[in-house]
């Protein structure tokens, strides 16, 4: 059996509880395990009991009071693995805990003992109320969900390096930071014996097994969130109070303010949560981190505090068109469902923009990426790589490629990284020895077989093509933003992007707002209730932290709203046809809350 730290121990031999690591495995004192026992009850355990298993939903939260617990994957498998052994004073458990995933690996007792249970909904209240506890929980849940991507626990993709569905399914997988491993089926003798095993044809890839027996054959990003339980909406669900659309910093925002104020709260992404900013190796321009932090701990952070809040967020659900319904709205799903709510933030942020060269479509999936994260950079040790753009997105590509890859070509069109660059990331990028910039250079075609093995690149100062050898090709040129599915049902600007307050109010019916006796407010689309934020709003900063808070004003703003429709509604005379549940308050009762009403209110 493999151990946690990557030792192994013979079956049934002795165990050793695992050394904290990176804060994965805090102690509780005495004083913080009397308090977790407010929220939850003891109880005796026996040799051998199952806390929680593999696949099942993870319903309550452990603390070890007595005895030894092992937790393991693939139990009782062929490859079964020690995760970790827990003490008295630890906890159990990982980030899918607050929102009762299925958990992605097994806890047996190994020593008899007592253990304290605390229930997922009263977890999430100790988070919230408590910060010192609240804050010591969540990032050992953080730490240890990147040690369980770091060990290839979870599922298993199986599937060719050159199938744009294994890359589609390996995206999803590694934006959501979903638990899992990848075998190749060019290069892994395992992939024979499961053909084998499973009857399954050559035709049939990709595959997804989970738990050892559960086999999706060629699906998609939606039938594996299933697979796994990720949360989807619930069928004829009421009408929300608040949809909020895109779960970049912007939606979550939204969802955190939103749903601590006591609003229903739904958020929803096409792809996964965290945007852009998920795909960032390091966000250093952030607010309050100094020293940047990696974009994937920074939403992970934001959308495990929506959840403590009490929103849900649901991946992946495409949007496809937004409707007006009497006094709420509707937005219609790729999947034919339909959410109703009294309020809607448009936060689908932006879409990566594609090249346009000879030889880029074949090798999209395989070797030409939109993105770069670790889980591209890891496969980049052996070959030179070429990255395309002049912005931050690409000066940040560059600086984590260079960390693995012999060599990074930084292919830059203008004549200077300056004019698009932040100017630490130009003083990075160009000390760094294993970085070589090209400026006044296009890419004119990507060379290659079966896999990408070279970039032709135009200097446009010479008017003279090269070969730039290249394993791999990051395009980092800019994007688009991701509202075709708005179009018709409110103004846009001529590249797309959502307009807002002032600039919205040319396109909107002017006997809708004349009804309401005001214009748009400073984030508020042509349609009353309906607000933008984040990136595919006309006129934002394309940053972070002005994504979050435009996301967080939205609310504020939404407030406003319901507060001067509910006074509308209520005064004699006025026009009927307004839902009641504009006029009722927020149900939050804390302070900030109870600040916001009499905020909006006024």
């Amino acid at each position: 059996m493999t151990g946690a730290g990557g030792g192994t121990r013979p079956v049934g031999g002795p165990l050793a509880e695992t050394p904290d690591r990176r804060g994965a495995y805090p102690r509780l004192t005495p004083e913080q395990l009397d308090v977790l026992a407010g929220y939850g009850e003891r109880r005796q355990v026996g040799q051998g009991a199952v806390l929680f298993r593999e696949g099942a939903p993870c319903e309550e939260l452990y603390a070890v009071l007595g005895g030894l617990v092992e937790v393991v994957h693939d139990f009782d498998g062929p490859q079964e693995r020690t995760v970790a052994v827990h003490g008295p004073g630890r906890f159990l458990g990982e980030l899918g805990l607050l929102e009762g995933r299925a958990a992605f690996d097994t806890a047996v007792v190994r020593e008899p003992g007592e253990v304290l249970a605390v229930p997922v909904a009263r977890q999430r209240s100790l988070v919230a109320r408590d910060p010192v506890i609240g804050d010591l929980v969540l990032r050992a849940h953080l730490a240890r969900r990147s040690l369980l991507i770091g060990l290839g626990a979870g599922f298993r993709i199986f599937g060719s390096s050159y199938s744009p569905e294994t890359g589609r399914l390996r995206e999803f997988a590694v934006r959501n930071r979903l638990p899992h491993r990848w075998i190749d089926l060019e290069e892994d003798q395992e992939f024979e014996a499961l053909l084998r095993r499973f009857s399954i044809g050559p035709d049939e890839t990709p595959l997804v097994i989970w738990k050892g027996r559960d086999v999706l054959r060629n699906p998609s990003p939606a039938d594996l969130a299933r697979l796994i339980g990720l949360p989807a909406p619930a069928p004829g669900a009421a009408r929300r109070d608040l949809l909020v659309v895109g779960a970049g910093p912007a939606g979550l925002a939204s969802a955190v303010y939103g749903a601590s104020d006591g609003l229903d709260t739904l958020i929803v992404d096409a792809v996964s949560t965290g945007g852009q900013a998920a795909a960032s190796s390091r966000i250093e321009d952030y607010l309050g981190f100094p020293s940047g932090i990696p974009g994937g701990e920074l939403v992970e952070r934001a959308a495990s505090q929506a959840r403590v809040s009490g929103a849900r967020i649901t991946v992946p659900l495409e949007a496809e068109a937004l409707e007006r319904r009497e006094q709420h709205y509707a937005v219609r799903f790729t999947d034919g469902s339909t959410i109703e709510a009294l309020s809607v933030v448009l936060a689908p942020g932006v879409r990566y923009r594609r090249l346009d060269a000879p030889g880029i479509e074949h090798f999209e999936g395989s070797s030409v990426f939109y993105t770069a994260t670790l889980h591209e950079a890891r496969r980049c040790h052996l070959d030179p790589v070429a990255v395309v753009g002049g912005g931050d997105a690409a000066g940040q590509a560059a600086l984590l490629l260079a960390e693995y890859a012999p060599e990074v070509c930084l292919i830059v069109r203008g004549g200077s990284l300056g004019k698009g660059m932040s100017r630490y990331l130009v003083d990075r990028v160009e000390r760094h020895p294993k970085i070589l910039v090209l400026l006044h250079h296009e890419v004119h075609e990507a060379l290659g077989d079966d896999v990408l093995r070279s970039v032709a690149v135009r200097d446009g100062t010479a008017d003279r093509v090269r070969e730039v050898p290249a394993g791999a090709l990051f395009v980092l040129v800019g994007s688009h933003p991701h509202t075709d599915w708005l179009a018709g049902a409110l103004p846009l600007d001529q590249r797309g992007f959502v307009l807002t307050g002032t600039d919205a109010q040319a396109g909107a019916d002017p006997d809708t707002w004349a009804a309401l006796g005001r214009a748009p407010m400073l984030l508020e689309t042509a349609l009353p209730g309906v607000f933008a934020a984040g990136d595919a709003r006309s006129g934002s900063v394309k940053r972070v932290a002005s994504a979050a808070g435009e996301g967080a004003m939205a609310v504020r703003l939404l407030h406003e709203h319901r507060a001067r429709l509910g006074t509308l509604v209520s005064s004699p005379g006025a026009g009927g046809g307004a839902d009641p549940g504009y006029g009722d308050p927020p149900r939050g009762t804390g302070p900030r809350e109870a600040a916001v009403r009499g905020a909006g209110a006024g």
